[in-house]
């Protein structure tokens, strides 16, 4: 790779790593290619973008990002065989590494940063898997501010069916 080259790849993922608030490093290195061209597949489906990079441009790229965001303690997961996730909801990633590891061994979580949170090692996967997305935590909202509302027509409702039904009851009784 020439110095022109290296620049564009840095550059490249410099406005990845700013441009996405969710990626994971992961070792996907003992894999066949079959293996990767399928994990690869499944990654297009669920939306996520899997890039096999060199550690050294992942570092200066993340060095290179703004200030704002603590990369430093993604640097101790950047050793060996890395390949990076990124995806536009948290948890997706990891659910897919859990799915792909029902029939393989790999790929590894070696970190996940998540809203300027950092997540290391491979046992964060369960953690990062059971992580609500925006529109699941939106859905939660709405239906706990929808039940008061049903519970409040259901009386309503109720409470009609029983007046009624008592003023037949005492009618029927006069006559």
């Amino acid at each position: 790779m020439t110095r022109e080259e290296k620049t564009q790849a840095i550059a490249a993922l410099k406005d990845k790593f700013e441009n996405n608030q969710y990626f994971y490093l992961t070792d996907s290195s003992t894999l066949t290619v079959a293996q990767v061209n399928k994990l690869r597949g499944l990654c297009h489906e669920k939306g996520v973008e899997l890039k096999v990079v060199k550690n050294t441009l992942v570092k200066k790229a993340l060095e290179q990002t703004n200030e704002e965001n603590s990369y430093e303690q993604l640097y101790e997961a950047l050793s060996g065989p890395t390949a990076i996730m990124f995806s536009d909801t948290a948890n997706v990633p990891a659910k897919l590494i859990k799915e792909f590891r029902e029939k393989h061994d790999r790929p590894v979580l070696k970190a996940a940063y998540i809203d300027s949170d950092v997540f290391l090692g491979d046992d964060q996967v369960e953690v990062l898997a059971a992580l609500k997305s925006k529109e699941e935590l939106i859905g939660d909202v709405i239906l706990l501010l929808q039940s008061p509302i049903k519970n409040v027509l259901g009386s309503i409702q109720s409470g009609g069916n029983t007046i009624s039904g008592l003023l037949k009851a005492l009618e029927d009784r006069a006559q």
